[in-house]
């Protein structure tokens, strides 16, 4: 993690004045806890899960409601506001998140990395996980109750990376290993 505190502050900025960082890969691939480390690690920078944007409708068509309440507010300096998805519920509801523009900002989630968003990011860490051990990882976290939800996220997902793949564009590769995470050269190279 010391090595990425250090690199992605140097990063040239790419929406506005922060540098927006994606964390990709497939559902069960461990981005939410790398992410929330890495947060942690660069001081507590904010997190914008994309579960919190996504529907049980809209899966992978999240894109303009991350530029309506996420990007373009931090483009213009100005703090972010939205209210996640209640995947219960099935609707938008509790309590507003704010998001003050930061030097860094993750952006985490499956397709964090799409091709609409690369253009605003300053960088793209893919989690390199097959997508069946990650599909597994997931499957047991999440328990029997959503087996149903898992079988059509799979084909979403599979549809979703076949159309639009993310980790081609990686600049690292994140692996998880005993010592905790291996970081290696990405398809796309550093940035």
């Amino acid at each position: 993690m010391g090595v990425l505190a250090r690199w992605l502050p140097a990063l040239p900025p790419s929406v506005g004045a922060v540098r927006l960082v994606a964390v990709d890969g497939h559902a069960g691939s461990g981005k939410s806890t790398f992410s929330a480390r890495l947060a942690e690690a660069l001081g507590g920078v904010p997190v914008v899960h994309l579960d919190d944007l996504a529907t049980h409708q809209e899966l992978f068509d999240w894109t303009g409601r991350l530029r309506q309440w996420v990007l373009d507010p931090l483009t213009h300096g100005e703090t972010a506001r939205y209210r996640a998805y209640d995947w219960v519920a099935e609707r938008f509801t509790g309590p507003e998140h704010r998001l003050a523009p930061a030097p860094v900002v993750l952006l985490e989630g499956v397709g964090a990395g799409r091709r609409d968003l690369r253009p605003q990011l300053s960088t793209l860490l893919w989690m390199e996980l097959t997508y069946e051990h990650s599909w597994e990882r997931g499957q047991l976290r999440d328990g029997a109750g959503l087996a149903e939800f898992w079988e059509g996220w799979k084909r979403a997902e599979h549809a979703h990376f076949s159309a639009d793949p993310s980790r081609p564009y990686a600049h690292i590769l994140v692996r998880q290993c005993q010592e905790g995470y291996e970081l290696l050269p990405g398809p796309a190279g550093t940035a």
